[in-house]
């Protein structure tokens, strides 16, 4: 009995040991996130002394200055613009990188495999090599100072990765579904939306998360093409907070830092069981 009752107590303090560990490790992770939070709800003049728990009690000053934005333009304005294209270009992602995986992987066409393998090569390249000839291309259009730049490659199934991912994914559909869905007198087309759509819910949730959270998050396109104050997206908008000459906005800064991090999380926790089911899904196929 004794042996029993030592064998336990060495299997519950091996688990409490990996417990402290694991809640250690994201205590290091969060500790960032949690000095933001603190941060935003400091008086600005005290920021630099700021901790986990705010030096002086919790004001909300902060979040009033921070709302009202930047250059007479409201930060919820920049929410909505976010909004705009992060929603535009996850529609665009979903429809044009799931149509181009469906032809890559059900449809025999000549050079298919070369062509699949271009794509693939693409993803290769830095977006610093791009940026001017399509920063060339796009004020040929007269597309500056507009948010087609940021959304329209999407609908062009610019994001090779997806297609990859989305291609893995099909490749383990049975193609006797689409057999059966042929002698039913379904096309392609009617394959595609009746068959491999449903059926790819994972993956298309996967690639629907990241392109949101990798677009709100995009700084670098929006500098290039959007130089209005009312086109601004977060990411700019929050850049405009810091003064060379004047720490004074850094407590609106981390305020709408805090902000903008909840539309990613809300989006991240919405689909985080498809999400991680089409990570697993097509990491074996």
């Amino acid at each position: 009995m004794s042996v029993a009752i030592r064998r336990t107590a060495r299997y519950e303090m091996r688990r409490f040991l990996a417990y402290l560990g694991v809640g250690g490790l994201a205590f290091v992770m969060l500790y960032p996130l949690l000095w933001m939070l603190s941060a935003s709800l400091t008086p600005g003049g005290l920021i630099g002394s700021a901790g986990l728990v705010p030096p002086r009690g919790v004001t909300l000053e902060n979040y009033q200055e921070g709302w009202q934005g930047i250059g007479g333009v409201g930060f919820g304005r920049f929410f909505v613009n976010s909004l705009i294209v992060s929603g535009a270009a996850v529609v665009g992602n979903i429809v044009s990188c799931s149509l181009a995986a469906y032809a890559f992987a059900r449809i025999d066409f000549k050079w298919r495999r070369l062509w699949f393998a271009l794509a693939l090569g693409s993803i290769l390249l830095p977006a610093q090599v791009l940026i001017i000839p399509q920063y060339i291309l796009f004020r040929s259009f007269g597309w500056i100072n507009t948010y087609f730049p940021l959304i329209v490659p999407k609908f062009l199934a610019h994001d090779a990765f997806f297609v990859f991912l989305m291609v893995q994914f099909i490749r383990g559909i049975p193609r006797e579904l689409d057999q059966a869905a042929r002698i039913d007198g379904c096309g392609h087309f009617g394959i595609y939306a009746r068959i491999i759509l449903p059926l790819t819910m994972p993956a298309l949730a996967t690639t629907a998360a990241f392109t949101f959270i990798t677009t709100w998050n995009d700084f670098f396109g929006p500098l290039i093409y959007l130089t209005r104050p009312t086109l601004f997206t977060v990411p700019i908008a929050l850049r405009g907070f810091i003064d060379a000459t004047t720490a004074s906005s850094l407590g609106p800064l981390f305020a709408m830092s805090v902000l903008s991090l909840l539309p990613v999380l809300g989006f991240f926790l919405a689909f985080q069981r498809l999400l991680t089911q089409g990570i697993v899904s097509t990491g074996f196929r």
